[in-house]
């Protein structure tokens, strides 16, 4: 696909331990050709882990994408009407975005980004981490497999003996899950193995 002239709203939430696998996936956009509106959480925007801190991932962010980060509601809502983006990825998208999006909740720049995204009929496309997509998540994950214009990333079990609940996103197929986003396709198989033995 041709990324030249589009607009990629790409969103990140707190599953602190896979910013690091996404980095290179924004970037696949920005050297393809794509202008990419970057959209945090609270979370993301706020808190220090073990797996970075938040002002260094900001950087990261607004240097590979070259543009300020959207991170409040209110810079969130102008999406909406100005039809900015042609395709928005959530990734990595997790439990409580998943939950939240489910049931109508929209109480961060994500979730915003996200509504305004369904309201003008385009593309929305997740790529979850979370550890109870098979426990309470599931639920809400299968009120958005059935929801228009909402589409996946191919995502297994990553850790079945661990942690046989948790459900994790090919990064690495978030460019080719938006690809068929665009042409009103769910990329599969969506359901893959994603665990190595």
């Amino acid at each position: 696909m041709n990324w030249e002239g589009k607009t990629v709203g790409y969103a990140l939430t707190g599953s602190h331990c896979t910013l690091e696998e996404v980095m290179p996936q924004i970037k696949r956009f920005v050297d393809a050709g794509a202008r990419v509106i970057p959209i945090v959480s609270n979370t993301v925007m706020t808190t220090d882990t073990r797996f970075g801190k938040s002002a260094d991932w900001q950087q990261q962010i607004k240097e590979i994408t070259g543009n300020n980060i959207i991170s409040t509601i209110v810079d969130a809502e102008p999406l909406g009407p100005s039809k900015l983006l042609d395709v928005m990825v959530i990734a990595p998208c997790t439990g409580n975005t998943t939950s939240k999006l489910a049931n109508a909740m929209t109480e961060s720049p994500v979730l915003m980004a996200a509504k305004a995204q369904m309201r003008n009929l385009r593309p929305l496309v997740l790529a979850i981490s979370t550890n109870d997509g098979l426990g309470l998540n599931a639920m809400n994950i299968a009120k958005l497999l059935i929801t228009k214009n909402i589409y996946f990333v191919p995502f297994g079990q990553d850790a079945p003996g661990a942690k046989p609940n948790s459900l994790v996103a090919r990064m690495d197929l978030i460019m080719e899950a938006c690809e068929s986003a665009l042409e009103g396709k769910q990329l599969q198989p969506m359901i893959i193995e994603r665990f190595q033995y």
